[in-house]
């Protein structure tokens, strides 16, 4: 078998055989006048009428030779066969086509369409022309990339070669244009807020910092998509407002993280949590049906239906079910000593942290779809306070699979309230707490002039991700990779 580098060279030798005989190898146009899939409902009209088209798109196989060669080609949307004959194009043609063409080359045909003895839609070539020349060849069709990493180093040929592929990514388009939809069709309107921040707001997370020379001042990437930023609209008069875009986070990789990539949030003045929980349960259910055609799931060794009723269970009590913690009364070490009796590894000794990590050890073996609500005040700094409990906030979790699958807040209005929690976090910051959010005073002296009862909610593509099947890596088109070793 031929090496890479013997396959390369003789692709080369082609490629000049194209210049020698004056061929343009990557000109500018094609004269394709039809799409291959629109070639399916003209069909009959065309043949009948034996009206001349053009057609261009990548070879993905050759067969044949002298007198007949058959080709696959592809433009993306369909495949479609073409078929040379000696006859039609002449010895010169076809003689040059056999020796200037690979597999993976790019080209436009025009000629006239007829069905095989086999019932195969063609396309008899009358001219043809080279649009892009390949010098490296594909991977085989059937074994394709098995390396996972290569992959995504090489998207562009798994992609190519793996049909599912690309509908997953067609899939994941429809999931933020029925997410965008179904918001627009409920008064929402679409914003950009700043992806550069002075403070990192609406999230705790480690933030990728990156310095602003024209300032001359450190800056950091956004870790939410504008919620601090579509609060403040709130105050400026806007009743709805919703942002789909990226959001950045420094930290670990899993099945369930990245550090880059899309969020969804939206805020609705003048809706209260039991409004907010219907209108999400609804968008959930309306994606299901629309994106995937089902609202049953299976993954990550769950089952869950997201038309079922959401239960809703308590934050604390739910943890103390699981584990027999109280975290409103235990001490810092009891609940080291839980967490490590349970095998499970923890950043960090504060009180944030470990309650923390006491709720994702239980999140794990819940199934869902739930609301998790009563979160305690300390891991919810925006939201507003519970009037029955004071140590407890007004929000909620979708938890789905075991995870969280978003977030909503009855958003803390009170700036007395809010700075003082923002100086709790600031604490936290100065005691090395990479996670903990960043005090935005900007953003109290806002509520100061007054912000409107208000409801936020948010989710990202983990979401997609989840209903999918697949870590979310797999779910990104190019996800970010460590530069290839020389």
């Amino acid at each position: 078998m031929a090496s890479f580098e013997e396959l390369q060279q003789a692709r080369k030798q082609k490629l000049d055989l194209l210049i020698t005989g004056g061929v343009n190898p990557y000109p500018a146009s094609s004269k394709r006048d039809t799409r291959i899939v629109d070639i399916g409902a003209q069909f009959a009209s065309l043949e009948k009428e034996q009206k001349t088209i053009t057609i261009a798109g990548r070879i993905l196989s050759l067969r044949g030779q002298g007198a007949i060669i058959f080709a696959n080609i592809t433009d993306g949307g369909a495949i479609f066969q073409l078929l040379f004959k000696r006859d039609v194009l002449g010895d010169e043609v076809l003689s040059f086509f056999e020796s200037t063409i690979d597999i993976g080359d790019f080209i436009d045909a025009t000629g006239t369409v007829f069905l095989t003895k086999t019932n195969q839609q063609t396309l008899q070539v009358s001219s043809w022309q080279m649009l892009t020349k390949s010098l490296a060849p594909l991977p085989e069709k059937w074994h394709g990339l098995e390396n996972y990493e290569e992959r995504f180093r090489k998207r562009y040929l798994d992609l190519l070669l793996n049909p599912e592929e690309r509908e997953l990514f067609i899939k994941k388009a429809k999931f933020w244009e029925v997410t965008r939809t179904f918001l627009k069709e409920r008064g929402f309107l679409e914003v950009e807020t700043p992806t550069l921040e002075i403070t990192t707001g609406g999230a705790e997370a480690r933030p990728f910092k990156t310095h602003h020379n024209d300032f001359d001042l450190d800056v950091y990437m956004r870790i939410s998509v504008g919620e601090l930023w579509q609060k403040r609209l709130m105050a400026a008069g806007f009743e709805r407002t919703f942002e789909i875009g990226r959001a950045y986070r420094n930290e670990g990789s899993s099945p369930e993280h990245v550090q880059e990539f899309t969020n969804m949030e939206f805020y609705a003045a003048y809706m209260n949590l039991d409004e907010g929980k219907k209108m999400v349960r609804d968008l959930y259910i309306k994606i299901g049906k629309e994106v995937f055609g089902k609202t049953i799931f299976e993954t990550r060794g769950h089952t869950f239906d997201l038309e079922s009723e959401w239960a809703e269970i308590d934050y604390a009590q739910e943890i103390e079910n699981r584990t027999g913690i109280d975290i409103f009364s235990a001490t810092e070490d009891e609940m080291i000593a839980k967490l490590t009796s349970l095998g499970v590894t923890y950043e960090g000794k504060n009180r944030e942290r470990l309650t923390d990590s006491l709720w994702k050890y239980c999140r794990k073996q819940i199934s869902g779809p739930i609301y998790l609500i009563n979160h305690p005040k300390l891991v919810a700094p925006l939201s507003k306070t519970n009037p029955l409990d004071p140590r407890k906030t007004e929000m909620f979790q979708v938890i789905i699979g075991g995870s969280e699958i978003g977030r909503a807040h009855a958003e803390l209005n009170d700036p007395i309230d809010q700075r003082e929690r923002f100086e709790k976090q600031q604490t936290l910051v100065t005691e090395g707490d990479e996670e903990a959010m960043m005090a935005d005073y900007d953003y109290v002296e806002m509520l100061e002039h007054g912000m409107p009862p208000t409801f936020g909610f948010g989710f990202g593509e983990r979401f997609f991700s989840f209903l999918a099947d697949k870590p979310i890596r797999e779910t990104q088109l190019f996800p970010l990779m460590k530069p290839k070793e020389k």
